[in-house]
């Protein structure tokens, strides 16, 4: 059971008024900042961090992790619907607020998620300062060249993230994101906040991609049962499986698909070589990690995380969030991918890691 589908009818009302159009969500964000701009005035932002890849590569679970830690702020399941004002927010329903109560979320996988679990509301901004990039049938990839004023946007957006998750923590405090879309943002990214940690997680091609077709199927199921689900995910910017599905355009990925299906194991090895050869091209900029020795060997892979990240944490801390990394069981398929893609693939994703690790000391594969 996730969120949406137990929200009450008053919760789905004002769900539906907050995502009646972005204008909404971006005019609670200026009432908010009339009326509570004192409450982040002085926050500052530096190094924030920014988790991305294709779903199912640990994102999530490594975004728990990381704001597990006391200087990490990010948003929470609490700022829906109103996720462009959260302290605005907060403060409307703190008197009312209930009891985190965990569940699983709507992935069908096993993660359990509660109102204060770490979630990826940032697209709902992105969305709204970039609505020409959403196209019918795919998203377009951004580039330097779209950096605009809307940067202070982000900017103000992260001051209030971090003031409402750690309004009481003396050291430095870091935003923190895990948003899938951002795979396509990397340049601009880096351009927008020079001083940012970019987070790739890469997993294995075949499982990752056996992974991404059970989800495909699993959300055309459940957008099929459950109509607020697909809205849920729409309004939220989620748009990588089921009835939703757009992908980002990648260079190449129309060749690499070949008219294929989402039904089918090859298409997402296809996608999947097509993602992570565009992020071979940004590896000066970002910090790959391997899914598989994150799980296999968490506290030592995680700690070389924090360090390429610049988080400072105890030994306690790392040992509480790093045990929340394993390995998912395999499950058997009769599904067999094409044999030259599955090679390409599992070339690149050699590539992707040992080009890293050799520019990278304290080497995260």
């Amino acid at each position: 059971m996730a969120f949406h589908v137990s929200y009450t009818f008053l919760d789905r009302v004002i769900h539906r008024i907050a995502f009646l159009s972005p204008a909404v969500q971006m005019t609670a964000a200026d009432i908010e900042k009339s009326i509570f701009a004192s409450a982040y005035r002085d926050v500052t932002i530096s190094s924030p961090v920014f988790i991305t890849s294709l779903p199912r590569a640990g994102t999530t679970v490594l975004l728990d992790a990381v704001a597990q830690l006391p200087s990490v702020c990010t948003h929470v399941y609490r700022d829906m619907p109103f996720v462009l004002a959260p302290i605005f927010w907060a403060r409307l329903t703190g008197p009312f607020r209930q009891q985190a109560v965990s569940r699983e979320r709507a992935h069908a996988d096993g993660v359990l998620v509660s109102e204060d679990s770490p979630e990826a509301f940032e697209e709902v901004l992105w969305r709204a300062l970039w609505p020409h990039k959403y196209g019918h049938d795919r998203i377009e990839l951004w580039s330097v060249d779209d950096c605009t004023a809307a940067r202070a946007e982000f900017v103000e957006h992260m001051r209030k993230i971090v003031a409402v998750r750690r309004p009481d923590y003396s050291g430095n405090r870091r935003y923190a994101s895990k948003n899938n879309a951002n795979i396509a943002r990397l340049p601009l990214l880096r351009h927008m906040f020079a001083d940012a940690r970019i987070v790739v997680p890469v997993r294995h091609p075949l499982q990752h991609a056996r992974s991404l077709l059970r989800q495909h199927l699993n959300f055309l199921a459940l957008h099929a049962q459950e109509p607020f689900a697909r809205r849920y995910m729409e309004d939220i910017g989620h748009y990588e499986f089921g009835e939703l599905r757009r992908p980002i355009g990648f260079p190449g990925a129309d060749a690499l698909i070949g008219g294929r299906s989402p039904m089918t194991l090859d298409y997402w090895l296809g996608y999947w070589i097509a993602a992570f050869e565009h992020v071979r091209n940004y590896l000066h900029v970002v910090i790959p990690i391997s899914y598989e020795a994150l799980c296999g060997r968490p506290h030592a892979v995680f700690s070389n995380l924090l360090e390429q990240l610049g988080i400072v944490a105890d030994d306690r801390s790392v040992d509480i969030a790093a045990a929340s990394f394993r390995l998912p069981s395999d499950r058997p398929s009769d599904d067999q991918p094409d044999g030259a893609l599955l090679r390409r693939a599992e070339q690149l994703h050699q590539t992707l890691l040992n080009e890293r690790s050799s520019r990278t000391p304290q080497g995260l594969t």
